[in-house]
């Protein structure tokens, strides 16, 4: 956990207004991170938990409807120090009746201005992402060599398109693409899942990001693609040294490739710190949720004792009724007497029980 941090996550809020139901779903809600140079945090947890929405938030995807994001982002490179949710609190206004927000007005246009005016000389350039799906990802109707050398000229210093094309050559031999002169004027529709994925790794890193994103990179390949595409990812990291947010329910792949791992659900962190502490099925101190996952993962263990998977119970919070207490608490099966009305009616903290080790529970703080 030690270095300088590239990106700060405090107290980030990201919430989207049901009309129907006059509540806000709180897809992020409290979340703090941070990831230092040349490091790799990897977020890991069940669908909905937050993980595909706190990366939207960095980038300023999330879209101009009725809503709310709040906190700070802090983003610090060589050549920008800046906070990404500088003043969008500005174009909304809440109307509350008994503690309860009964309607959002939000100036969508202006709101839309200002995050695009922070955010175009940092998305695809300081900051790139490798998205879930890579053939919804590419333009079916251009090359991918020319997509990536579009991608070169827009978001590199590079203005001179032959020089631009000789670079996009060069990413896509880095990222390992079978035959990548001849791959270089491929249509997607013409290409593998893998060779669609690669050329979007060559893509992202072809602006030399100082960080980069990948959300899911493995998702919807099959196993041997996957295998190919996290050994690529690792030989990545160890040859350009490139600081990663890594977004994966695969707990595998989060465990080879990152140095600190978060453990989300119900939109917020309950574990963060090194990968190894959170990770490996034999250390203790875990948060019930983290241990809960890591009992559902198949293992050596499992086969040669002919062992039934752990199944958590019970249905993955709903952010619209969160709870007053710990979100985990009614699907837990860890909870003494002696603290259970503490987490069924008090939220704790994320509080840090050995050194850079947090954990969101009532189990370490007595």
């Amino acid at each position: 956990m030690r270095g300088i941090p590239i990106l700060e996550i405090e107290s980030l809020r990201t919430y989207f207004y049901a009309k129907s139901k006059q509540a806000f779903i709180r897809a992020v809600d409290d979340v703090n991170l941070h990831i230092n140079r040349g490091e790799t945090l990897g977020l890991v947890g069940e669908s909905g938990s937050g993980k595909s929405i706190t990366a939207l938030s960095i980038m300023g995807l999330i879209t101009a409807e009725p809503g709310v994001i709040s906190g700070k982002i802090g983003f610090q490179t060589d050549s920008i120090e800046t906070n990404l949710l500088q003043d969008l609190d500005d174009y909304v206004q809440l109307t509350s009746s008994d503690g309860r927000v009964m309607e959002v007005r939000k100036d969508c246009t202006g709101w839309q201005k200002h995050v695009e005016g922070i955010m175009t000389k940092i998305r695809g350039k300081e900051i790139s992402v490798i998205f879930q799906n890579p053939r919804s990802s590419l333009n079916p109707f251009i090359p991918i060599g020319k997509q990536i050398t579009e991608a070169i000229l827009l978001n590199s210093r590079i203005n001179n398109r032959r020089e631009a094309r000789e670079r996009a050559l060069y990413w896509l031999e880095q990222v390992k693409i079978d035959s990548p002169r001849l791959r270089f004027d491929s249509f997607p529709y013409g290409l593998s899942g893998g060779m669609c994925q690669r050329a979007m790794v060559a893509m992202a890193l072809a602006s030399e990001p100082s960080l980069l994103i990948a959300d899911e990179p493995t998702t919807g390949l099959d196993a041997t693609i996957q295998s190919k595409i996290v050994d690529l990812l690792q030989q990545l990291k160890s040859a350009l040294n490139v600081t990663t947010m890594l977004i994966s329910h695969d707990i595998e792949v989060i465990k080879r490739l990152s140095d600190s791992a978060a453990v989300m659900y119900g939109g917020t962190v309950m574990e963060y710190g090194p990968a190894r502490d959170i990770l490996l099925v034999d250390r203790e101190s875990k948060h019930p949720y983290t241990e809960a996952l890591l009992a559902s993962i198949p293992s050596e263990k499992h086969i040669k004792e002919k062992a039934y998977l752990q199944a958590i119970e019970g249905d993955v919070l709903d952010t619209i009724n969160t709870p007053d207490g710990c979100r985990f608490y009614a699907r837990c099966n860890r909870v003494p007497e002696g603290i259970r009305e503490k987490c069924q009616y008090h939220e704790p903290d994320l509080r840090e029980i050995s050194p850079g080790h947090c954990v969101r529970c009532w189990l370490y703080f007595d």
